[in-house]
């Protein structure tokens, strides 16, 4: 009988035709040197630039295996494993292989339960990495030590363009870490630290550091509690940062001296286009100090205000003010109390306004007519540009 290790190299690969790149990669290509060589000359492996493995239960071993093939490997660049739970130890031998890759650009380890010292192992892979741009290490648990080995990384990094710390036990210590980074890292684009600690007084760390920042253009804060004086903290990003351009503060509890001080700050900023103001509870005095800043704004692409409480008052203000506005694309209004009344000024205001080619109203008490009317508008607003 032939040995399977005997096999001719062309019926290996039929049988390598009904695997799943993950048996290929993480158990095949380790079975022996023989189908190392083999997988290693077969067309799908060398075309194979994304491996999504999120969720599998990879085990240890394979994980291993899988971090020796990027060792070697000069094809992949995506690799997901989102919710393996692979923990410090899987940490380490990832961050060993990345110490040798030279194409991977994209890397998803959110979910993984990797803590400071996991963090601090690819960290130091990522040193001598000169390709990967985008780290996913959200939902973990890095904490305040895991964020300062980050920071310690960004310092000299540069290559990474996209980070998403979200979900990560960090506080305003940590973040710190991370501010104080920022004043000097000159790639970093994107950071992600939703559903953090980050506090009012994190905010003002964040602050002092993109004040000498010119290269971060989307920050994302929601779930973080900054609260009004927060709030002011980021106003005052505002309004001397050209380079911000999207600004995530969801279920921030705000309140209304936050919202002015949001306001106060766009009034001077020239760079944000895209503002997400979700589940602030804001209400309509809220709004109207947003709204008084729309009739001037003149970057202000895309504003989010779902899962507020501003009513059929808060949308008089806002239709009144986009009356005055010319920028202004997309407007979120969904699950925001809005009756009938409210539904009608954003008629009226479409009825004028030809830049508004997005309106979301889903989730509140607007009449089927009405929201038809709405929809109309849009429609035809979208056809004019």
């Amino acid at each position: 009988m032939t040995s399977f290790v005997t096999l001719p190299v062309e019926l290996v690969y039929r049988i390598m035709d009904h695997v799943s790149d993950f048996t290929m990669v993480c158990s095949m290509k380790n079975a022996c040197q023989r189908f190392s060589d083999i997988i290693e000359t077969y067309p799908r492996y060398q075309t194979l630039t994304a491996l999504d493995l999120g969720y599998y239960q990879i085990g240890d071993a394979r994980l291993q295996h899988l971090a020796d093939a990027l060792r070697r490997n000069t094809t992949f660049t995506t690799l997901s494993l989102s919710g393996h739970s692979i923990g410090d130890v899987g940490a380490k031998y990832l961050a060993n292989g990345l110490k040798h890759n030279k194409t991977l650009t994209i890397l998803n380890l959110a979910n993984n339960q990797i803590r400071a010292v996991g963090t601090r192992y690819l960290v130091n892979g990522l040193q001598q990495n000169k390709t990967l741009i985008t780290l996913d290490l959200g939902s973990n648990q890095i904490g305040n030590i895991g964020a300062r080995h980050l920071a310690n990384g960004l310092r000299h990094n540069k290559t990474l363009i996209t980070l998403d710390l979200g979900h990560n036990k960090i506080s305003d210590a940590g973040v710190q870490h991370l501010a104080d980074a920022l004043r000097h890292n000159t790639t970093l684009t994107t950071l992600n630290l939703t559903g953090n600690q980050v506090g009012h007084i994190g905010a003002q760390h964040l602050a002092d550091g993109l004040e000498h920042n010119t290269t971060l253009t989307e920050l994302y804060l929601g779930w973080n509690e900054i609260g009004a004086v927060g709030a002011e903290h980021v106003a005052n990003v505002l309004r001397h940062n050209a380079t911000l351009t999207i600004l995530g503060l969801e279920n921030n509890q705000m309140g209304v001296d936050g919202a002015q001080h949001l306001a106060n700050g766009l009034r001077h900023n020239t760079a944000l286009t895209t503002l997400i103001l979700e589940y602030n509870n804001f209400r309509a005095v809220e709004i109207q100090h947003l709204a008084d800043v729309l009739r001037h704004n003149t970057t202000l692409t895309t504003l989010d205000v779902y899962g507020n409480r501003i009513g059929d008052v808060g949308t008089r203000y806002l239709a009144d003010a986009l009356r005055h506005n010319t920028t202004l694309t997309t407007l979120n209004l969904k699950s925001n109390y809005i009756g009938d009344i409210g539904a009608q000024h954003l008629v009226d205001l479409l009825r004028h306004n030809t830049t508004l080619t997005t309106v979301s109203i889903f989730m509140n008490e607007i009449k089927y007519a009405t929201e038809h009317e709405i929809n109309e508008c849009i429609a035809r607003n979208k056809k004019l540009r």
